[in-house]
């Protein structure tokens, strides 16, 4: 095989695919990339027997064939030879040795038999729902900081995908917090329900260019997702069992609805969360009466008041949070003005806009009232 890329083409396609390189692994083949150029066009594999991801890349394939590279090694060569423009030529005889050139550095590699990698599982291709790649990307950023990363409940640890006609609607908890995003659809389509990684999803965020042009597609069989777009396929495992059933955490009834300006209300709470550290576990106690809402922050380092102005339907509350979980979940709405509606001080927060595109449940925190 012998085979000639752009650097910058080359560099592209090995960090795409690196993030389906495990990082500890019993088989030594999946410490690879696979390079198959033995048909008419230059693909890169990485799989980690959960997420498996190949990319097409431009190159020259002055002979064909395939071998399996360390991706370490090969990832460090590539980013260290000269600049973006250099041309870069991979040669490997029938024994696996390897040959990397480029410019006046040349580098010999031993690699591994091509035929030896574990492909992408095939997945049919029949049903499937098509979005923006911008969609796609703003709906995990949206989502995503609300899964859980403990290991202890599998389900927590991925999003469900739900698919009702045109919409459809992505899910994520973690026992304190609940984020959902509903997005309408161009077409309509079977319904379907699947729980995705939260790994898988994180690693599609990066590689989306967040194009409003361009489409992903993402094809749903009985255990594995696959997104294409651009000239990247991403095949994952889905998570067995049944999701939680969160249409039961749901509730339209409240006591308390407050209106305030998104941006005032996080850097309030956003100052206030000086005064914690990361371990701390300090509430921020909110206190709402007819045209305000006052923040307060005690800790070992020091207390903090704030006074935001709102627009308050209801009944006055006093009622604490996690500062982070607020946080999280303002920083990615996009909205000038917030709507929270709150039935007690026990009860969940839900942050939602008037047609629930995005609603987001917040569990409040108990607080000693002699501490206020």
């Amino acid at each position: 095989m012998k085979l000639t890329f752009q650097k910058d083409d080359l560099l592209n396609g090995i960090n795409i695919v690196l993030k389906a390189v495990p990082s500890k692994t019993t088989m030594p083949i999946l410490e690879c990339i696979l390079i198959d150029a033995s048909d008419n066009q230059i693909k890169l594999t990485a799989n980690d027997m959960e997420l498996g991801i190949e990319t097409k890349v431009e190159g020259s394939i002055l002979s064909k064939g395939k071998i399996a590279l360390d991706a370490k090694l090969l990832s460090e060569i590539i980013r260290k030879l000269s600049g973006g423009e250099s041309d870069i030529t991979i040669e490997s005889d029938d024994k696996y040795n390897t040959t990397i050139t480029c410019d006046n550095s040349v580098f010999h590699i031993q690699g591994k038999n091509g035929d030896e990698f574990s492909y992408l599982p095939f997945i049919e291709k029949d049903h499937f729902i098509c979005l923006s790649q911008f969609t796609l990307k703003e709906v995990i950023r949206q989502t995503l900081f609300s899964i859980s990363v403990n290991d202890s409940n599998k389900m927590m640890t991925g999003e469900l995908f739900q698919v009702t006609d045109n919409e459809l609607k992505v899910v994520s908890l973690d026992g304190h917090r609940m984020s959902i995003r509903k997005v309408e659809l161009k077409d309509h389509y079977e319904n379907i329900k699947v729980i995705v990684p939260g790994k898988t999803l994180g690693e599609i965020s990066k590689i989306l260019n967040g194009d409003n042009e361009k489409d992903v597609r993402i094809y749903f069989s009985k255990n594995h997702i696959l997104f294409e777009f651009d000239d990247t396929v991403v095949v994952s495992r889905l998570i067995e069992g049944e999701y939680f059933r969160i249409d039961q955490m749901l509730s339209s009834d409240y006591e308390t609805k407050v209106t305030v300006n998104k941006k005032e209300f996080l850097d309030c709470i956003d100052r206030a969360s000086i005064l914690i550290r990361e371990n701390d576990k300090k509430p921020i106690i909110i206190s709402i009466t007819d045209h305000s809402m006052e923040l307060k922050m005690n800790s070992s380092f020091g207390s903090m008041n704030a006074e935001v102005m709102i627009h308050k339907n209801g009944k006055d509350i006093m009622i604490g949070f996690n500062p982070k979980f607020l946080m999280d979940a303002l920083r990615i709405i996009d909205d000038e003005e917030v709507d929270l509606y709150m039935m007690n001080p026990k009860s969940p927060c839900f942050i939602k806009d008037a047609d629930e595109n995005y609603i987001y449940l917040i569990l409040p925190v108990n607080f000693n009232a002699a501490s206020v």
